[in-house]
C-alpha cells in the first residue's frame, strides 16, 4: 500500500492534484488507515499513471473521464475510444495551425523591425495595435 506522497512521487503528480482528481471523481476514494491516512494500491497507481499520461498528451479532463469509463467497460467498442482520440488529434492540429500562424506573424514583425531606435520599432507598433490583435484571421472579434 502506498501513501499519497509515494503515489505522487511514483507518478510525478502533486499531492494536491491527486486530491483534486479524487474530488472530481477521476480517482476513487482511497482506503484509509485507522489514523485516516490515505492508502493506495496498484490499481490506483495504474489509474493515476493513465490519467497523467493522458494529460501529457493534452487530453482534457472530460475526455479522460470518458476514456476511463470506456476502459472500465471492456465489452464496449474500441471505436468509441478512437472517437475520443480523434477529437484530441483534431484539437492538436488546430493548435498547431494557430502556433504556425503565430510563428509567421512573429517572424514578420522581427523582419520588419530593423531600426536602431525604439521610437521606430515595428514590433512595438504592431503590439500597440490592439484592434488588429483582437480580430482573428476571419476578421471576427476574438
Amino acid at each position: 500500500m502506498l501513501t499519497i506522497g509515494t503515489l505522487g512521487k511514483r507518478t510525478g503528480t502533486k499531492v494536491q492534484t491527486i486530491r483534486y482528481y479524487e474530488q472530481i471523481g477521476l480517482m476513487p476514494e482511497p482506503g484509509r488507515t485507522e489514523g485516516g491516512q490515505r492508502r493506495y494500491g496498484d490499481a490506483e497507481l495504474d489509474r493515476l499513471s493513465f490519467i497523467r499520461h493522458a494529460r501529457q498528451l493534452g487530453f482534457p479532463l472530460d475526455a479522460i473521464r470518458e476514456l476511463l469509463d470506456l476502459s472500465d467497460s471492456p465489452e464496449r467498442s474500441c471505436a468509441e475510444v478512437d472517437a475520443v482520440a480523434q477529437r484530441q488529434l483534431k484539437e492538436v492540429e488546430q493548435r498547431l495551425a494557430r502556433l504556425k500562424a503565430l510563428r509567421t506573424e512573429l517572424q514578420r514583425m522581427i523582419c520588419e523591425c530593423r531600426t536602431d531606435r525604439v521610437a521606430d520599432c515595428r514590433i512595438l507598433e504592431v503590439l500597440r495595435d490592439h484592434d488588429e490583435c483582437l480580430a482573428d484571421h476571419d476578421g471576427h472579434a476574438a
